[in-house]
């Protein structure tokens, strides 16, 4: 039931959705030169590279590096809202249709993060799809604690269910909107 709940949910987001996304496109544009969308390598199932896209929040010529490795004068006005937001991953409801991602899963790591690809490695992570948001996710956890990272990542992988990919659903929602009343 995965696959096909992941096929419908992407396809309602980019339905309903595509007038923010573009909306968001346009002042991305307005708010610094280049392209809106960012398209980033990840390692996703299976340890297999792919694009994985986003709207830009970032300066052009940001480094490839995790959230927590770049400094924050790297994020462009507009950004800092679509990050708080969340709105940032919008398109990552295309990688879902193509079937790179899921919306709930572990977090698709960067290349060059070694530490979180060889912890999920040990704990055989990379046999499930990636997701928009996840267990780490709404516990908190981010890559800078690769251990404790896949650690949670297993513990999703061997419950995984689709009443945990809803309750993991609502809690990142309730999470953004707790974050933006309290911005």
């Amino acid at each position: 039931m995965k696959r096909p709940t992941d096929i419908v949910a992407a396809a309602c987001v980019l339905a309903l959705l595509w007038p923010v996304i573009a909306l968001l496109a346009v002042l991305i544009r307005i708010d610094t030169p280049g392209n809106p969308f960012y398209g980033q390598i990840r390692v996703g199932r299976d340890e297999k590279l792919f694009t994985m896209w986003k709207l830009r929040s970032m300066y052009m010529g940001t480094p490839s590096l995790g959230t927590h490795e770049v400094a924050t004068d790297r994020t462009t006005r507009v950004g800092r809202l679509v990050r708080r937001l969340k709105l940032d991953e919008l398109p990552q409801a295309y990688n879902v249709l193509r079937g790179d991602m899921s919306l709930v899963g572990p977090r698709p790591c960067l290349p060059n993060q070694h530490a979180v690809i060889d912890e999920r490695r040990a704990r055989r992570v990379f046999a499930i799809r990636p997701g928009i948001t996840g267990l780490a996710q709404i516990e908190g956890i981010d890559m800078s604690r690769p251990a404790e990272l896949a650690q949670s990542d297993q513990n999703y992988m061997e419950q995984q269910s689709l009443a945990l990919d809803v309750r993991i659903c609502f809690r990142t929602i309730a999470g953004v909107l707790s974050r933006r009343q309290s911005a």
